[in-house]
């Protein structure tokens, strides 16, 4: 069986503002202030998945919730760090379950060990 491999499309800025039906000047905005980081090849904007997909929960931040520009800038950092915490709390879970595992091997080991050492 194949492994699916992980393609990453991109998009020119007239596809991706008919795919998130806004104008191609919302897209550039968005880039001036920061929000978006697309590819750039020469003149080009070159938008990946994951960059469309940012756009597409800045859309729904501004459109359906009326989070202004800043409010959004402010919540995409927020929510950069909570990733970034989740990784590190993830990262230190998997060391203290495997300290615990090797705890328990230990005592299992030494209890073993003075189960067969002791007087019959």
């Amino acid at each position: 069986m194949k492994k699916k491999e992980n393609v990453q499309h991109v998009y020119l800025i007239s596809i991706v503002s008919k795919m998130l039906n806004v104008h191609p000047q919302t897209l550039r905005l968005y880039e001036k202030e920061g929000l978006i980081h697309p590819l750039r090849t020469k003149k080009q904007r070159l938008y990946s998945d994951n960059d469309v997909e940012k756009l597409n929960f800045i859309l729904e931040l501004t459109r359906e919730l009326g989070v202004n520009k800043a409010g959004v800038d402010i919540i995409i950092r927020m929510r950069r760090k909570m990733e970034i915490m989740q990784s590190e709390i993830e990262e230190m879970m998997g060391f203290l379950e495997e300290e615990i595992q090797k705890n328990f091997r230990e005592k299992l080991r030494k209890a073993l060990s003075d189960a067969s050492d002791a007087p019959r």
